[in-house]
């Protein structure tokens, strides 16, 4: 098992580094005061992000999640998702790399028509336009993808959508132009072939984003919405793949997706353990800094032996999937899943009160990562179905067949 870095990754690597440190940080404050002028519900694109984006593609940082374009393993891009996750709200989209747009794109990639990558990949991944997919419902346990409600029929030359979604990830923001959706075509059929994926512009008579909720009181800046689609007629070609394929594409899509996400996640613990050793050495408290305190001390090791094991765990599962597939590492992608969220949650907690009063504030940025970070133990699936994903795969090695 080797984990070392291709030549490719090892320049993209020092060129991101020299990005993040001489663009992405110092364009943090700009902006959140870009956007602490902005009125509530207010989902425009602070104008610094646009400059980023420019900057990063001269650089030739763009499109690094998509391996026919960047030559990337996706090993290789495990340790630049990381590094882009110290800055969450800002690094992935800057290098068009921001979900939910990658995983639409993979899907595109995979599956899309001539004419459906023509029409909505190539801006994408131009990033000019932004994208939206929309499976999770409000009515039912979505954690189990075969009970999504919404219906997709076929009339004639075109499918007509009814249903209620939410948590739709980028509706909000005024660039979204394009929705995967998924919904049931054949309500008869075994559970895991009920299921399609339709493509509806967002400007589709029909379609209503009735509210983009917040997380912890945090508004992201493309929102998280809820859907409404009443009588949303589409024309036919705009399926992706085959009726009655939607399982397997979300499956397909949710793969490498979730190395980005742990990835990205364990960004946030490293920049979070960083902020911690920082306040530790400056922070005096009883006439000494809190850096000589052994609890202090005690949890600053406790996250940094977390860290590390945790990124083994999922540069192992990006290394299974560049050799065997998705396939191949379904039980280490189950278990990153589980694990890299719940060693960020820890690692920010620590670090959050070690800031003190700090910590919990906007003066510092744990509190933001702590909420975003907490939206990965549900999002893409909930910590319970990856963890009894991993159990019956290790009690299936010991039953007799």
């Amino acid at each position: 098992m080797d984990f070392a870095l291709s030549a490719v990754a090892e320049d993209h690597l020092k060129r991101l580094q020299d990005f993040m440190e001489s663009h992405v940080y110092p364009a943090e404050p700009v902006y959140a005061a870009w956007r602490g002028t902005r009125a509530h519900g207010d989902h425009e694109l602070p104008p610094i992000v646009e400059e980023l984006k420019l900057e990063a593609r001269s650089r030739g940082l763009w499109n690094l999640f998509l391996p026919d374009l960047s030559g990337l393993s996706n090993l290789d891009y495990a340790i630049l998702a990381e590094l882009t996750g110290r800055s969450p709200h800002i690094a992935p989209e800057a290098l068009n790399c921001a979900a939910p747009d990658t995983g639409n794109m993979e899907v595109l990639h995979m599956f899309g028509t001539a004419e459906q990558k023509e029409r909505w990949l190539r801006p994408l991944l131009d990033g000019e336009i932004r994208s939206a997919f929309a499976m999770t419902e409000p009515d039912v346990a979505s954690s189990d993808a075969t009970n999504i409600a919404t219906s997709i029929v076929r009339d004639g030359d075109d499918y007509v959508i009814n249903g209620r979604k939410w948590w739709i990830s980028g509706v909000a923001d005024p660039r979204c132009r394009i929705m995967i959706v998924m919904g049931k075509t054949d309500p008869g059929a075994s559970p895991h072939r009920q299921q399609s994926m339709v493509l509806v512009p967002t400007d589709t008579p029909g379609v209503e984003v009735v509210r983009a909720l917040p997380v912890y009181g945090y508004q992201d800046q493309a929102g998280h919405c809820e859907v409404v689609f009443r009588d949303v007629r589409v024309p036919a070609s705009n399926l992706v793949g085959e009726e009655g394929g939607g399982f397997g594409i979300a499956q397909a899509r949710l793969g490498p997706g979730r190395i980005h996400h742990c990835m990205r996640a364990l960004g946030m613990a490293e920049r979070g353990l960083e902020l911690a050793c920082r306040r530790a050495i400056d922070r005096v408290a009883f006439g000494r800094p809190i850096a000589e305190q052994g609890v202090v001390q005690a949890q600053i090791a406790e996250s940094r032996m977390e860290i590390e094991q945790a990124r083994l765990l999922v540069l192992k599962t990006a290394w299974l999937i560049d050799r065997e597939g998705s396939r191949g590492a379904r039980t280490e992608i189950a278990a990153i899943k589980v694990i890299a969220p719940r060693v960020t949650l820890a690692v920010l907690d620590r670090a959050i009160q070690i800031h003190g009063g700090g910590g919990v504030s906007d003066d510092f940025p744990l509190a933001s990562m702590w909420a975003h970070a907490r939206t990965l133990r549900i999002a893409d699936g909930p910590d319970e179905v990856h963890v009894r994903t991993v159990a019956r795969r290790e009690i299936g090695r010991y039953v007799e067949r």
